[in-house]
């Protein structure tokens, strides 16, 4: 699990994104979770709360800032 840019130049747009750990950042991914705008007072995290879960039962590793995100949405990741 981790963040895909999206967005315009100077204006980033996180998606929280599955991906193979081979692939590029911005590269194809297994599924969509949801999104993050840090750049919004207060930030916005949209997240799909029941995949989020499911992958991680199914052994994805988030990424520490993709860990802290599912911590502030009450998710707790299995390494963390």
């Amino acid at each position: 699990m981790r963040l895909r840019r999206v967005g315009s130049r100077r204006n980033p747009v996180w998606r929280i994104v599955v991906a193979d750990r081979r692939s590029p950042r911005d590269g194809r991914t297994i599924e969509t979770l949801g999104h993050y705008n840090p750049q919004t007072e207060p930030s916005v995290i949209v997240l799909d709360t029941e995949r989020a879960r499911h992958w991680l039962e199914h052994g994805a590793q988030p990424t520490e800032t993709v860990a802290g995100l599912l911590r502030i949405k009450g998710i707790q990741a299995n390494g963390s």
